[in-house]
């Protein structure tokens, strides 16, 4: 899938997370209570957005590095920003056996790249610079602004239902006042209040999913050697299995930036992972190779 389609993707998804606003606020009624909903997920969202960069790296108990620190790292993000045409991100490191890392920040100015101790000790230089690629992919293709617009949908979808809930409970609406021409059939309602957080959840994941298979290929075209990523990945399936993080609110929330899932997410698990399955990721970087006459 190339990375057209995958942007394609990704409009039609954040669409349906739009529409499937629209589609609960009607039944549910009131456009007052969905307004005063999705302003508060705007607000708390562009927060997030605004400090997603310290947010993400305070999870992670990252600490700043520089060339002589870290010259191995320095010297490949150097190289490949330069490649670019982009300025040279910040760098950090995480305290954790744990191998990943991850790109955060709102744009290539206001970017950082965080690798742990453990992805550091595990990848050679070749499989880190396609680690390295892949992250600055994520920066280039503005994969933190989309990821933050589908958080503030999927939120104001949240809210609405928390809202509802809460109002029906006490015998109002949405809609407000207790009319009941506002409320609309109650067995509608008992529906979105059930189905709609899975399906924004499910949307909001397929979003991830999709900038991850175009951070894979894009990161790719920027270092020539897919398979270097591929390499990489297979290594990163094992550590994470190996050297889980353990899941806490704040790890949880950094996760979706990091490059393989850190929870080693198994079975039906994988249906609410924010990653796609490494095994689909390799063969599409295989595919790749074989184009680029690796």
């Amino acid at each position: 899938m190339n990375r057209y389609t995958n942007g394609l993707k990704t409009a039609v998804l954040l669409a349906a997370l739009s529409g499937l606003i629209m589609v609960i606020g009607g039944v549910l009624g009131g456009r007052s209570g969905v307004t005063i909903a999705f302003a508060i997920a705007l607000a708390t969202n562009g927060y997030a957005f605004f400090n997603s960069d310290k947010l993400a790296l305070r999870s992670m108990h990252a600490y700043p590095v520089d060339s002589a620190q870290q010259p191995v790292l320095y010297k490949v993000v150097q190289e490949l920003s330069s490649a670019s045409g982009q300025p040279m991100p910040r760098l950090f490191v995480s305290p954790t056996e744990a191998p990943n890392a991850f790109a955060t920040g709102r744009g290539p100015t206001h970017a950082a790249v965080c690798c742990t101790e453990g992805i550091l000790a595990l990848l050679d230089e070749r499989e880190l610079r396609g680690v390295l690629g892949h992250e600055l992919s994520h920066v280039y293709n503005r994969d933190i602004l989309i990821s933050s617009v589908a958080a503030t949908l999927a939120s104001g979808i949240m809210m609405i239902v928390q809202f509802s809930y809460f109002l029906r409970f006490f015998g109002g609406g949405l809609g407000g006042g207790g009319n009941d021409n506002n409320r609309g059939n109650p067995l509608e309602a008992l529906l979105v209040l059930l189905l709609g957080p899975i399906a924004a959840s499910l949307i909001q994941l397929s979003i991830s999913r999709s900038r991850e298979y175009q951070a894979d290929q894009s990161g790719s075209l920027l270092t020539r050697d897919p398979m270097a990523l591929a390499s990489a990945l297979a290594k990163l399936e094992a550590g994470t299995a190996n050297r889980p993080l353990a899941p806490t609110p704040a790890v949880q929330t950094t996760s979706a930036l990091m490059i393989a899932n850190p929870f080693n997410a198994r079975g039906m698990s994988q249906l609410f992972s924010t990653h796609p399955p490494i095994a689909a990721r390799i063969a599409r970087l295989q595919t790749l190779a074989r184009e680029l006459n690796h």
